[in-house]
């Protein structure tokens, strides 16, 4: 049968076909088109700029950290560069495991793994943490020939800081560590955030710490080209780092070396200052430690030798150790009677060798008096009597008044930081620290003890020198200043970092001068006449023996009967040249007894170096380090023909004055 079809049906649905595929067709070019338009115009630079970024790697240049000087130009701190072997955690598989792999090519640590967990711990799984540092060539070249077999382990170069005189001014000079998790937070919230991108360290105490800023330097870029792999092809553009700037410090190193070598094994600080501008030129605590047991991280068992140790190394004594002042208070005091009138020059009384005040007896010079005293002679024989006297009438408030100005009881201002307030008593001051009411009600006879540093009185061997080189310089202050200049490396650029001068001290030249003489002549004729027999220049001074413990009314000190930490400090102030002063100076030694035998000596030599250029002999060090308290033995050496310690591995060389061979 034939089909008969219907030719215009048929071409109307085959009009209808095309037409629908040609609209499918028209859509789809459509779409295209706008989606070209999008990419091509509306996301242009959004896209431009993510494709750049995938080619384009921003790395950070780290600038080298400004080197640290002595006043001379001997090198404290400097930096070098080593292999570091460093793994991404989050680009590994199985961390434990690729360890283990590259300790059979380079040695790797208990102590290692340690600190890689603590600093994943304080990290980020995508940031590069080192497992070991310092390689040296051999281990480079063995994991070098298998690092294909390592994803996410990479060999980099880093610059260590290094402090090439080791536990020598540790305290002032301070030294760097890794930045924690605080301190990278408190960076994120200022403006100098991007400046310390790529860096993994900053200062932790002393001057790397304060002044920060000035060593860091400014952080540079580099753009480079990656691969797929992310690895760089090429580089493109870059902004060199600006190194940091080099700070020079006031202390000369060959005089703190040779203060630290008097010490030996003992416990104490010094503090000396140019009374003219401020400047340290020794600035001493004693035990000291290796800053270098802190760049990379200290180790369990090192952390714990120094921090549980009874001789506290870590403590900066000149700056945070605070004691009572003993005698060597009581010049300060003479200084503050003359001013307010409670005493004169001639004023006498009588030493019996002791006080009684109330029902209490306080003694002076083992219960044996010195007859008439006048102002001369309490401070050069060292009257504990006259002083108890001056001090009940004064009373604690006009002590306080007076002495406050000189640097007692406060902050001193010094370029460090950290530095305590130390106590300088008054009623107000009570009532502030104690809480209960009947503590914090003021008895005169608290007052008594005062007058020859002892009671509630606690200083600082800064505050101590502080305030003896405002008194020898007749009232003229300045805030005390460890660096002394910044050299910006850059363009040469030198900026002195002058002490500032403060508001001076109303003192009468005349008051000033009966201190003095009488200062004078504690090293003529007083306490501490033996150990500067023989000085070639004038000087003054004063001993000082302070308690550790109290002792009851009834007992007598027997330092055979006490433990070596609950015997009397040795302390001494002291000054020269007595008619134009140019150093003043404090010092404490810890548990060694009457000031004249341990701080004293130590004084003396630091005197003779300092006015003399003269280096005390090896048999004299020796003697002093022993506690021997006397005028130098031996021929003493020309302090600039002594050499100094040989500087550690790691360090840059210098060609500057060498440390003393004794040391060797």
């Amino acid at each position: 049968m034939t089909e008969l079809k219907n030719l215009d049906l048929e071409l109307s649905r085959f009009r209808l076909r095309v037409i629908a595929a040609a609209l499918l067709v028209l859509l789809g070019f459509g779409l295209l088109v706008a989606r070209l338009v999008t990419l091509q115009v509306v996301r242009h630079d959004e896209l431009s700029t993510r494709a750049e970024s995938n080619r384009i790697a921003v790395l950070p240049l780290v600038p080298n950290r400004g080197l640290i000087l002595d006043r001379h130009g001997v090198v404290l701190a400097s930096n070098y560069s080593a292999y570091t072997l460093e793994i991404t955690p989050s680009q590994v598989e199985d961390l434990d495991a690729t360890i283990d792999e590259l300790a059979t090519l380079v040695r790797i640590e208990t102590r290692d793994r340690k600190r890689f967990r603590r600093l994943m711990e304080d990290g980020k799984s995508f940031e590069s943490l080192p497992i070991r540092t310092k390689l040296d060539d051999e281990e480079v070249a063995r994991f070098t020939a298998q690092r294909f077999r390592f994803p996410g382990v990479e060999l980099k170069a880093r610059l260590f800081r290094h402090y090439p005189y080791g536990d020598l001014a540790s305290h002032v000079i301070g030294y760097i560590g890794r930045i924690n998790q605080a301190e990278k937070a408190a960076i994120d919230e200022t403006e100098d955030a991007a400046n310390y991108q790529g860096t993994d360290y900053i200062g932790k105490l002393g001057i790397e710490q304060k002044y920060e800023d000035e060593l860091h330097g400014r952080t540079g870029f580099e753009e480079v080209e990656t691969s797929a792999g992310g690895r760089a092809v090429r580089r493109l553009r870059a902004s060199p780092p600006t190194p940091g700037h080099t700070v020079r410090l006031s202390i000369d190193i060959k005089l703190q070396a040779l203060v630290e070598q008097l010490y030996g094994e003992r416990r104490g600080a010094l503090v000396a200052l140019d009374p003219r501008n401020g400047e340290v030129l020794a600035f001493v605590s004693k035990p000291t430690f290796d800053p270098n047991l802190f760049v990379d991280g200290i180790d369990v068992e090192s952390w714990r030798e120094l921090n549980e140790s009874i001789d506290k190394p870590l403590l900066n004594r000149a700056l945070r150790g605070t004691y009572p002042p003993g005698s060597t208070f009581k010049p300060f005091m003479a200084i503050a009677a003359l001013n307010t009138g409670k005493r004169t020059p001639q004023q006498t009384i009588v030493d019996h060798g002791s006080f009684l005040f109330g029902n209490h007896r306080f003694r002076s010079h083992g219960d044996h008096g010195l007859g008439v005293v006048d102002m001369n002679r309490s401070i050069v024989k060292s009257s504990n009597v006259y002083y108890y006297m001056l001090a009940a009438d004064m009373g604690v408030d006009l002590i306080h008044a007076q002495l406050e100005p000189f640097g007692f009881g406060r902050r001193t201002g010094i370029d460090l930081l950290g530095e305590v307030t130390g106590v300088l008593p008054s009623t107000d001051w009570k009532r502030r620290y104690y809480k209960k009411p009947e503590q914090q009600k003021w008895y005169a006879g608290e007052t008594i003890s005062l007058g020859i540093g002892q009671g509630y009185n606690s200083f600082t061997m800064l505050q101590l020198a502080g305030a003896t080189a405002t008194l020898v310089s007749g009232g003229q202050r300045y805030l005390p200043r460890v660096v002394r200049e910044i050299e910006d490396v850059a363009t040469g650029a030198k900026r002195v970092i002058s002490a500032e001068a403060l508001e001076p001290l109303a003192l009468r030249p005349e008051h000033v001068e009966v201190v003095r003489q009488a200062l004078y002549g504690v090293t003529q004729e007083g306490t501490s006449t033996r150990v500067f027999t023989g000085a070639g220049y004038t000087s003054g001074g004063k001993t000082g023996t302070a308690q550790a413990i109290g002792i009851r009314q009834n007992d007598k000190y027997d330092a055979s009967k006490l433990d070596e930490y609950q015997r009397d400090h040795s302390l001494y102030m002291a000054f020269a040249p007595v008619e134009n002063p140019t150093v003043a100076l404090a010092v404490i030694v810890e548990n060694a007894g009457f000031g004249a035998a341990a701080a004293a000596p130590i004084a003396r030599r630091v005197l003779d170096y300092l006015l003399l250029g003269q280096y005390p002999s090896r048999e004299d060090i020796e003697a002093v380090r022993q506690g021997g308290g006397g005028p130098p033995a031996g021929t003493p050496r020309p302090a600039d023909e002594v050499a100094l310690l040989p500087v550690t591995p790691g360090a840059v060389a210098t060609a500057a004055v060498p440390l003393p061979e004794t040391l060797r």
